[in-house]
């Protein structure tokens, strides 16, 4: 019995042990912007699997974001950490967080185009299943995913924690094809 044990206990220590978690930046445009975002994914989990779109507060995309997108991907996600407002622009003061999303708010298809671009980031990576993509965001993030579902992307759900609730155009909320938790 210790014997079974302990091959038991090796086997899992060496299966961890083999597995990296990966960090990979990636730069994409919108516009004249560079935004830069992040993707991440462990080797333990092979093959195809769930990609999740992962969108940053109003401060920017600061270490909460890329901790979540890291939390994803040990679970066996593919996640990509988008980056809404370019030049690295990351911040602690509400001032400067509130100026930016308004950047960005101010312009709807704009702020669309830029959850898509996100969007098409995650579904370029090969071990992404096309058919099982999700969004998370969080406060500005939760409303971007938001704006993601009325601009009918395809993605299979969105997820918006403690984020503001734009109400959809007749036409936005027609284009709803995600599964929407609030």
């Amino acid at each position: 019995m210790k014997k079974i044990l302990l091959l038991l206990i090796l086997g899992l220590l060496s299966q961890s042990a083999f597995s990296k978690m990966h960090k990979e930046k990636v730069s994409y445009p919108h516009g004249d912007e560079r935004l830069t975002g992040y993707v991440f994914w462990d080797d333990a989990f092979e093959g195809k699997r769930p990609g999740v779109l992962v969108f940053h507060e109003w401060w920017g995309l600061n270490d909460y974001a890329l901790l979540r997108a890291e939390m994803l991907a040990e679970s066996g996600y593919v996640a990509f950490a988008a980056d809404m407002y370019g030049q690295n622009r990351v911040t602690r003061h509400a001032a400067d967080a509130k100026g930016w999303m308004q950047q960005i708010t101010q312009n709807i298809d704009q702020w669309q185009q830029r959850a898509e671009l996100a969007l098409v980031e995650l579904k370029k990576r090969d071990n992404v299943d096309q058919d099982r993509i999700a969004a998370i965001g969080y406060c500005f993030g939760g409303a971007t995913v938001m704006q993601l579902a009325y601009a009918g992307a395809d993605v299979d759900a969105v997820i918006s924690v403690h984020g503001s609730l734009p109400v959809p155009s007749k036409r936005q909320a027609e284009n709803i094809q995600a599964s929407v938790l609030i």
